[in-house]
């Protein structure tokens, strides 16, 4: 998937990286404000406790993040959605793709 650099539609300062799928790209220090409201709930307490790097990289942790602030709740897919990211994350070199052997 081909990735580039667009900048930020709240700031128009920051290039944030996107793809062809992103219509509405935001930077992480226009989110931050928002990501920084607290967690009551103990559940999802411990599920977003990682690193702030994590946040910083990926726009779809943020988006799952701002999901549960503003609606209160996640379904369970994106519960799981969120976990394997970030274990793809914490483990970047075991999920890396392998180069497809080509024929001759």
């Amino acid at each position: 998937m081909a990735k580039y650099k667009q900048l930020c539609a709240a700031c128009k300062k920051n290039y944030v990286p996107a793809n062809w799928k992103d219509k509405y790209v935001i930077c992480y220090d226009c989110q931050k404000k928002e990501l920084a409201t607290p967690i009551k709930v103990a559940k999802y307490k411990k599920l977003f406790d990682i690193p702030e790097e994590f946040f910083k990289e990926n726009s779809f942790l943020r988006s799952i993040k701002l999901n549960h602030i503003r609606y209160g709740k996640l379904s369970d897919r994106q519960i799981e959605a969120f976990k394997e990211t970030v274990k793809r994350m914490k483990n970047p070199e075991k999920y890396k793709k392998k180069p497809k052997k080509t024929s001759k």
